[in-house]
């Protein structure tokens, strides 16, 4: 059943909540700009309930449950929002905060009288669901009311009907949180324990970058006092989708999180020694070229990026921790000496095998230092000029020590000296000279940070939980590197190995990723519905991909039926004429508030941009080193597409000069970025991934 517009009771209540709300907000007083810190430990605690409740001035809620404990005669109305409001007498709240243990229910309970069970601190609770109620509330205004269970009623669940008419609305240039519509299986991945390698396969369109964001939020509710946010980082694969995710994490109330990627981590990281190779010019060298599987199985992201190399690391650093002490002894003056076998030992057993290399190095010279301060002042000797020897002598003897930065001691795996390590010809050429003018590629970059804090350690504190999205593109060095981070493994790692067009560097199956880690600590979990797409889109998209051996199951789309994809053939002549035609006819339609023309190269979309501008639209041109997504009309290459989304979608050219046999993952990117509308235009022949047949 679903009650619209009017709804006196909501309305009541509404009123009074937004009331309380503006109150309390009132009652916080100025921000405090004195010195003292009791003062400004108490202004930052009304600060954050000052953001709190702001957030809740515009929407105090969205849903309540009517539920009834084993122990109680009556049913409470228990009204779930993004943050908790208590009331004005202090006893029950006004609003549960979304992540509290009893608002899992809300998520969890889709119908039926049998008795419900939730985790408190307590312990398990039991009791009874009355009533399950959706509500929609914009700029303090009651907007939609959906009855999705009444107890006793002849009930056929409405959760499809809000859930459908939020997916109906259009999208803008940020994505936004998902707290009103969380799906069971999606809050079972938010609601995880904390210490886990939770690893997300998720189809196009299934929420699992918003579910990751969301568990962030939820992890630093359930864990507070134990974890903090500046001690989590989120890795995003570029740029432009960092500012697109941007607004979630502020409108659940969370900030200071790192976001970044992993190659600006990382160059940090290493104090900027290193420059990167322009990743623009990286990928788009390497999309505008054909590529054979057997040069994707080849490329040196896969040989860098594969276990047997990061073994190869770790002999390098076994290699320089036993040339760590010299075999001569240590004799600074006359009558003084420690042998190699003494020197070895305060470096084995005073510092653990987890203590940085370098870090002992040096707590070993200091320890050396100390002795023959403590042999000079025992014997009581007062000769300056000797004892001044004695530390010429020390500094010497140190100085035998290896001593390498990440870079130095990565060089000397390609340089042919040393022969115990096997390494293909034309990347060995390839990395030294990039080494030696200051440059690396992006796959050398977790090696390098991997050596850096085997050496060095991490400089910053440990990670409490680590983000990856779009993890099919990582390789299983990056996260052995990652792994480095944590005292405990605390990840969410997702993506969707259908989408994985950067297989060169990347993995194929969540087992090359999993394996890392103990068994008893990885958790999986597949999300194969798809919340973006219609019916249409996701089942076109399907039928691209069919064949493909992902080993994970194809999108399940919600049931939201559209339009059908659109195919249209044109000849070279006619190309951009029709081109126009449809991005004039999609804007034109005025229901679309982000429309996309996606190229299969860079210099395709650079032409298609030229079009659009000359016929006087004014579009914006994705590229490769573009900070943000402006929404509105915007050309984009398909390998930059992934993770943004658009209320239609028109894919320039599919022809089979375009899109090859090998090249399904690509396309299937470029179909599930729309939400209501795809079309394809083809010069000359259709690509053999489309079968018209399908449409």
């Amino acid at each position: 059943m679903s009650v619209q517009s009017i709804h006196p009771e909501e309305e009541q209540r509404l009123t009074h909540t937004l009331q309380e709300i503006d109150r309390q907000l009132g009652g916080i007083g100025p921000r405090y700009l004195g010195d003292d810190y009791t003062e400004q430990v108490l202004d930052a605690q009304r600060e954050e309930r000052r953001q709190r409740l702001e957030v809740s001035a515009k929407e105090p809620y969205f849903g309540r449950i009517d539920y009834k404990h084993e122990k109680d005669s009556d049913a409470k109305p228990l009204y779930i929002g993004k943050a908790g409001v208590g009331d004005n007498e202090g006893v029950d709240p006004l609003v549960i905060d979304w992540r509290a243990p009893i608002a899992s229910l809300f998520y969890s309970f889709s119908g039926g009288e049998s008795p419900v069970t939730y985790e408190s601190p307590d312990g398990e609770e039991t009791g009874e669901i009355m009533l399950k109620r959706n509500i929609l509330v914009r700029q303090r205004e009651l907007v939609r009311v959906v009855d999705s269970y009444v107890r006793g009623a002849d009930n056929v669940s409405a959760a499809d009907e809000f859930l459908l008419y939020r997916l109906g609305e259009s999208k803008d240039n940020k994505l936004r949180d998902i707290v009103s519509t969380i799906q069971e299986e999606q809050d079972n991945i938010i609601r995880a324990e904390r210490n886990k390698a939770l690893f997300i396969q998720g189809v196009a369109g299934s929420g699992k970058t918003t579910v990751a964001l969301h568990r962030l939020a939820y992890l630093l509710y359930r864990y507070a006092g134990r974890i903090a946010a500046n001690r989590m980082i989120i890795f995003a694969p570029n740029t432009m989708f960092l500012d697109y995710i941007s607004g979630v994490l502020p409108e659940l109330g969370v900030g200071d999180i790192a976001q970044t990627t992993f190659a600006d981590w990382s160059i940090e990281l290493l104090e900027r020694e290193v420059k990167l190779v322009s990743a623009a010019d990286t990928l788009e060298h390497w999309f505008e070229e054909k590529r054979t599987q057997a040069e994707r199985d080849e490329a040196p992201g896969r040989w860098k990026g594969r276990a047997a190399f990061r073994e190869m690391l770790d002999a390098k650093l076994k290699d320089v921790e036993h040339r760590m002490v010299p075999d001569t002894p240590f004799e600074p003056h006359p009558g003084f000496k420690l042998s190699p076998t003494k020197i070895r030992e305060w470096f084995e057993t005073d510092y653990g095998d987890d203590e940085p290399l370098m870090k002992r190095r040096e707590r070993l010279a200091s320890r050396m230092k100390r002795w023959l301060e403590s042999e000079w002042k025992d014997r009581r000797l007062t000769d300056k000029a000797a004892k001044s020897k004695a530390n010429t002598k020390l500094n010497a003897y140190v100085k035998k020590m290896p001593s390498y930065t990440a870079p130095q001691l990565y060089r000397t795996l390609f340089d042919g000296k040393d022969v115990q390590f096997d390494v293909p010809k034309a990347i060995a050429k390839r990395t030294m000279q990039q080494l030696k003018a200051g440059f690396v590629d992006p796959e050398d970059l977790a090696p390098l940070v991997y050596l850096h804090i085997r050496l060095y350690g991490l400089g910053t504190p440990m990670f409490d939980h680590i983000v990856i999205d779009e993890a099919q593109d990582y390789s299983p060095m990056q996260l052995e590197a990652l792994a480095l981070c944590q005292r405990v493994p605390s990840l969410t790692v997702l993506g969707d190995l259908q989408q994985g067009i950067h297989d060169y560097a990347g993995v194929r199956r969540w087992s090359e990723q999993m394996d890392l880690f103990d068994s008893s600590i990885v958790g999986y979990y597949e999300l194969d519905r798809s919340y973006r797409s219609t019916m249409e889109i996701i089942e076109f998209a399907n039928h691209v991909l069919a064949g493909m051996d992902g080993g994970v199951k194809p999108a399940t789309p919600v049931f939201r039926s559209g339009e059908a994809v659109d195919v249209i053939p044109c000849e070279d002549a006619s190309w951009e004429s029709q081109l126009l035609a449809s991005v004039k006819a999609m804007l034109e339609m005025g229901v679309y508030q982000s429309v996309a023309v996606i190229g299969r190269t860079a210099r395709e979309c650079e032409a298609i941009y030229n079009v659009l501008t000359d016929a006087g639209l004014t579009p914006s041109l994705v590229q490769s080193k573009q900070p943000a997504y402006k929404g509105g009309l915007t050309v984009v290459p398909v390998y930059l597409s992934k993770g943004l989304e658009f209320d239609a979608v028109l894919i320039a050219d599919a022809g089979e000069e375009a899109y090859l046999e090998g090249d399904a993952k690509l396309l299937y990117v470029g179909c599930t970025r729309a939400l209501h509308k795809l079309q394809l235009l083809h010069r000359g022949a259709l690509t053999p991934l489309v079968k018209l047949e399908v449409n």
